[in-house]
């Protein structure tokens, strides 16, 4: 890996994507020696960034997540844009790698010049949501791709924490598939800007039309995420490639609407300020468990609360001491 913060900054702003590839990289690397690096780059690439449009998508299993994203990259970059694509996939237990390997499903948009698809292994972090996916989008935005697109593993919290780092979340249902919520935890639906019933298409057609309107029913009795936009429930056949436009016309509608009223640069700020909380406290637990005498008394406590010879708040008690009296040693 080069170690000139100039060579990222300089080749992500031209566009060349194997620079944009060893940034993303750099950004993903544990290694302690790239985390100045990274801070330096990052720095150098923030001026550029916050100008593209940044959509999560999620959805059942089976509803054609990857089939969709293709469909609409495709249609977007007939419109002139560039568009980013961050496949988040599960961790491979062994390797830590990324195991779903979403360009061998979007083969035609990862040949498009105009595209760039990254999947990121989860590695196990923010439930299964990758841990630097939100530093990755402000460098593709520093590339010069006006649309990136978050792709959930769809399962667990990382719907939630997608819904955190983007503008717009599309959740993506099928019709016929069970209730009306299809086993979807009712928050997810509530995080939800849209909803789109996909493969409305031959048969399935009127099913996914009585599909939408039960959804609509089921969206009137929940909170919309922001006062002022009312999320619709629309239909698509990605295979087919109707109502591609009308879901990407939705995006737009409702950028302009959050922009217009405050609420897009409100919600990035309280983004912003959430994964600051977490940064710190994450840097925190690091520090805690990295201390000496942490590492030495935890194997002891953790065996006495096994074998139920303390209490999990008396050990716990014990532990923070450490602190409190490392603490105490460097005031005197």
């Amino acid at each position: 890996m080069p170690e000139d913060a100039a060579y990222y900054i300089d080749g992500v702003r031209s566009g060349n994507r194997k620079a944009i590839s060893k940034t993303i990289t750099l950004i993903e690397s544990a290694l302690p020696g790239h985390q100045e690096l990274t801070y330096q780059v990052l720095d150098g690439l923030l001026p550029y960034t916050g100008q593209a449009v940044r959509l999560g998508i999620t959805g059942v299993p089976g509803v054609g997540k990857s089939t969709f994203i293709e469909t609409l990259g495709l249609r977007l970059i007939e419109k002139g844009r560039r568009v980013a694509i961050l496949a988040v996939d599960p961790s491979s237990a062994k390797s830590g790698g990324s195991i779903m390997g979403d360009k061998t499903r979007m083969e035609k948009l990862a040949a498009n010049s105009e595209a760039f698809i990254r999947p990121s292994p989860s590695g196990g972090t923010l439930g299964g949501v990758a841990r630097k996916t939100r530093e990755t989008i402000l460098v593709l935005e520093a590339a010069g791709y006006d649309a990136v697109m978050v792709e959930t593993v769809g399962v667990g919290q990382s719907e939630f924490s997608v819904a955190s780092m983007v503008d717009f979340f599309l959740v993506l249902l099928l019709a016929g598939a069970g209730d009306e919520l299809q086993g979807i935890k009712r928050g997810i639906i509530e995080l939800a800007d849209a909803i789109a019933v996909n493969k409305a298409e031959g048969e399935n057609f009127f099913r996914a039309e009585k599909a939408r309107k039960d959804y609509e029913n089921a969206l009137h009795m929940m909170a919309p995420r922001s006062d002022c936009w009312q999320p619709p429930v629309l239909t698509c056949s990605a295979l087919e490639m109707t109502g591609i436009d009308e879901i990407w016309d939705t995006v737009l509608a409702h950028r302009k609407q959050m922009q217009a009223s405050g609420a897009l640069e409100r919600r990035r700020r309280e983004q912003a300020r959430q994964w600051f909380d977490f940064l710190v406290e994450q840097g925190l637990k690091d520090w805690f468990y990295g201390l000496g005498e942490v590492r030495t008394l935890l194997p002891e406590l953790t065996r006495r609360l096994e074998d139920g010879e303390t209490t999990a708040m008396a050990a716990a008690r014990q532990l923070l001491d450490l602190v409190t009296h490392e603490h105490e040693r460097t005031q005197i």
